[in-house]
């Protein structure tokens, strides 16, 4: 054997009880589990130590920074091994030249990924679905399982004519056809988006698609037996029965695995929540597949006024001044005291959210002091308003100040763990790669374990660990993965129940053209392996392993 992992307590991803074994590995496949005599070349004491399958992150956007980092960071960190980017409708494959910028446009405004990590990070040396994978396999530490975005087929076969109107039937043939040969090159799946919008803020190209064209596309996902992953309408509970609904019927109809993301709870909508799970039990008893996603933490996000944030949509002035407007523009717009009073009063409604703000990040010595503070307190201090302090300190700072909205829903613990350990969701969700300058996306797992397993005792460890290993690899269709048994690649993940967790929120100055991300270290994780090689080690880093393969 070339690896052996001994003393551990094995959770194989089964949900059944845990059980002490050693676990044998030659080459990429685990060959034996239980009491080993012989020895390998290396060997890993998991003492005290949970060894499982590596997690599945089934939502996340690495598709870019697959191009400049293999290891997607901080993924394998946080104990996971396999990832499946390409989701919301937005993949970076296939596309043609002449729409690069366009999709550089919907990653910015839907995903928050800053131009410059593009324009600085990314070479475009690619169009098909085939070279795009052919380019990522080059240097990768982790397992891709890619995502087809509709958004892409339909700039593809319809060029401009994507973002205007529905399809006729010939371009719908050749959407078809295009689809099955992402899925030749190794997509696991389509995505759509019934939400996002563009850089514009017009409907992204997937919303113009007519029920016939996602129809005929579903068709070829059942063809090859894949899955349809959608954003749906998770602001309005109508909406999302309804569209729970139609997922139903394709599920049936064509016999396809469908699922929605994200389903967040919220102290507001759990009665609606509720009313969504009944109906995904009802039409998951008649025999459709429809799986809701579900993240394990709050929303916490973090912003300045330079760069545009998704908090500021529900203000279209806001908006719209830090999204189409130049730095010049928001610093000439703040100082000017109509357009300052305009935007103040505008943002008035929404005070309790400024209110609770802290300040997260400044530049200057002087405002050093108020890190930490909300404010509500600097302002009760400053004798005026928490929109006034906000703007203040923004120019203050030359709009470098940093603000943190923290724990925005999904903070009920009990009741997320009840959702979460519901047979009929995945958890999932996390969109990792994607918001690096508004939040943290990554810490799922630790959080998984800290809150809900160890914490509130809402899962049991069993349960928690088939729930993001050998329950995603069954409804994505991948093979191998997920359990410990002999025979399945080595993909591997060894931590401590007692200290999992995820760390504190902090920047890493590894994103081309723009510096910084914020980010969360894993910790309690000790050792990570990927295809039989150790992928991450907590004593020395991540490692020079490239056996992530596409799956």
């Amino acid at each position: 054997m070339d690896l052996i992992i001994r003393n551990g307590t094995i959770a194989d991803g089964s949900g059944n009880p845990l059980f002490s074994a050693d676990i044998g590995i030659t080459g990429s496949r685990i060959t034996a589990v239980g009491t080993l005599t012989e020895s390998a070349q290396t060997e890993i004491d998991a003492s005290g130590k949970i060894v499982s399958p590596g997690f599945i992150d089934p939502h996340t956007h690495f598709d870019a920074q697959l191009l400049w980092d293999g290891a997607a960071k901080p993924a394998i960190e946080h104990g996971v091994t396999t990832i499946v980017p390409g989701n919301c409708s937005l993949s970076l494959a296939p596309l043609k030249a002449e729409h690069r910028m366009k999709l550089v446009g919907m990653f910015n405004q839907i995903e928050e990924m800053p131009h410059k990590a593009f324009s600085e990070g990314v070479t475009w040396d690619w169009e098909s679905f085939e070279e795009y994978i052919t380019r990522i396999k080059k240097d990768l530490s982790i397992n891709v399982a890619p995502l087809a975005g509709h958004s892409l087929l339909r700039l593809w076969v319809m060029g401009d004519a994507a973002m205007t109107r529905i399809a006729d039937s010939g371009e719908v043939d050749k959407m078809c056809a295009l689809l099955k040969d992402c899925i030749s090159a190794g997509a696991v799946g389509l995505s759509t988006s019934f939400v996002d919008m563009d850089e514009r803020l017009q409907p992204v190209p997937s919303r113009w698609a007519s029920t016939e064209e996602l129809d005929a596309l579903c068709a070829v996902l059942g063809e090859t037996k894949k899955l349809l992953q959608v954003v749906h309408e998770f602001y309005d509970i109508d909406l999302t029965l309804a569209r729970v609904d139609q997922l139903a019927e394709l599920s049936l109809k064509h016999d396809i695995t469908t699922t929605l993301s994200p389903l967040f709870l919220n102290a507001d909508n759990a009665d609606g929540v509720a009313a969504i799970m009944a109906r995904v039990d009802e039409q998951m008893a008649r025999g459709a597949r429809v799986w809701p996603q579900v993240q394990t933490r709050p929303i916490d996000i973090s912003f300045s006024l330079e760069v545009p944030s998704l908090l500021f949509m529900r203000l279209p002035t806001w908006y719209a001044l830090i999204r189409f407007g130049t730095k010049a523009d928001v610093l000439d717009a703040l100082n000017d005291p109509a357009q300052r009073a305009a935007l103040t009063q505008e943002a008035g409604p929404m005070m309790p959210l400024w209110s609770a703000l802290v300040v997260r990040r400044v530049q200057s010595d002087a405002n050093a002091k108020l890190i930490g503070k909300t404010l509500a307190e600097i302002a009760n201090a400053r004798g005026n308003t928490p929109i006034d302090v906000m703007i203040d300190l923004s120019l203050e700072e030359d709009l470098d100040a940093h603000f943190l909205a923290a724990s925005m829903g999904h903070n009920d613990v009990p009741a997320v763990g009840e959702l979460l350990k519901h047979p009929n969701v995945m958890i999932g969700a996390s969109d990792g790669g994607a918001h690096i300058l508004s939040f943290s996306t990554y810490g799922d797992t630790g959080y998984l374990f800290s809150k809900f397993v160890r914490d509130s005792e809402s899962l049991s460890i069993e349960t928690a660990i088939r729930k993001i290993t050998a329950e995603p690899a069954a409804i994505w269709g991948i093979q191998d993965r997920g359990q410990l048994v002999p025979g399945y690649i080595a993909d591997i993940t060894i931590f401590d129940p007692e200290t999992i967790d995820r760390g504190a929120e902090h920047y890493v100055q590894d994103v081309p053209g723009d510096g910084y991300r914020y980010t969360r270290d894993a910790i309690g994780v000790s050792h990570v392996l990927i295809g039989g090689a150790i992928a991450f080690e907590k004593s020395v880093g991540y490692t020079e392993a490239r056996t992530g393969q596409i799956v």
